[in-house]
């Protein structure tokens, strides 16, 4: 009689591991689904450049030299990161979201004004 206990008792354990097996494959397929879904949601980043035509603490406007007299306006927040000094007629690179018909500025990095070399001719000693 305790053969035949420990037989069913064996048996049982068997025919439950595959089908916990197969319940831990299906958890795994669901969260898939819910990650695209959160994805899908997250904010478009944009970018852009061009030289800063007027800028103070909350708005930032810029002009892109890429369209003559196209004249793009950014929202700076607190949040917004700065690298270099921002200033009227400084070229910048502007990351940016998307808020409504809102443009707000996620970085702003000023680029260096490039100058031409000046060839001097040296004089000869």
């Amino acid at each position: 009689m305790r053969k035949h206990i420990t037989t069913a008792v064996l048996v049982a354990a068997l025919t439950a591991v595959p089908v916990v097996g197969f319940a831990a494959t299906s958890d795994k397929a669901a969260p898939e689904p819910a990650a695209k879904h959160a994805s899908a949601n997250a904010a478009a980043m944009h970018a852009t450049r061009g030289v800063v035509k007027s800028v103070d603490a909350t708005t930032l406007v810029i002009t892109r030299a890429a369209k003559k007299g196209s004249e793009m306006r950014f929202t700076l927040t607190p949040s917004t990161h700065r690298h270099g000094a921002v200033a009227v007629g400084t070229p910048v690179s502007v990351r940016y979201r998307k808020d409504g018909k809102t443009d707000v500025a996620t970085a702003v990095t000023a680029h260096q004004i490039k100058q031409q070399a000046v060839h001097a001719a040296s004089p000869k000693r």
